[in-house]
């Protein structure tokens, strides 16, 4: 799987190469030196992705890695699809793990072009309370299980996570 030849923006669209599948338990993530995809471990029972989570090709993130992406769709996708999706916003967080300083860890949000349910939504601010809630809740636990602290600052607009996209470009 070759993904430099894939832009991490195509206009106003946002290419995701999904790593974990939305109601997965296990976390997989992309080698890019094996060029495919490893199980790197499961969730504690009970615990699930709420939402499809992957990352945006050719970015550099402040942790080391590509920039982290969430796509709202109907269904869920596969390990290594290519999502062509819609910026909705960002949830600009910082994140700390034990023994080192704090680094911004943002979650870039989006939904599917093609997605028929939630074609209507163009924003953040479209999205409801609880989804909303059930994000940050969802990262905050997920990372504290890694012994790391994720602490939500705000919700941006989608010009905002444009920006960042373009910034961590490489």
């Amino acid at each position: 799987m070759n993904l430099k030849e894939i832009p991490p923006m195509n206009g106003h669209m946002v290419n995701v190469i999904i790593e974990t599948p939305r109601d997965c338990q296990n976390k997989f993530d992309y080698d890019p030196k094996l060029e495919l995809f490893r199980l790197k471990k499961t969730l504690p029972m009970g615990t699930a992705f709420p939402f499809d989570f992957g990352f945006i090709p050719n970015t550099l993130a402040e942790d080391g890695d590509p920039l982290d992406a969430f796509v709202i769709m109907d269904q869920h996708a596969f390990p290594g699809c290519l999502v062509e999706c819609r910026l909705l916003g960002v949830l600009e967080a910082e994140q700390k793990e034990k023994n080192k300083k704090k680094e911004r860890n943002d979650r870039i949000v989006t939904v599917a072009d093609c997605s028929v349910l939630y074609h209507d939504i163009t924003h953040v601010k479209d999205l409801n309370k609880s989804m909303i809630n059930e994000i940050e809740h969802f990262f905050i636990d997920y990372n504290k299980h890694e012994g790391k602290k994720f602490t939500p600052i705000k919700w941006s607009a989608p010009d905002v996570a444009a920006d960042i996209i373009k910034k961590a470009s490489v």
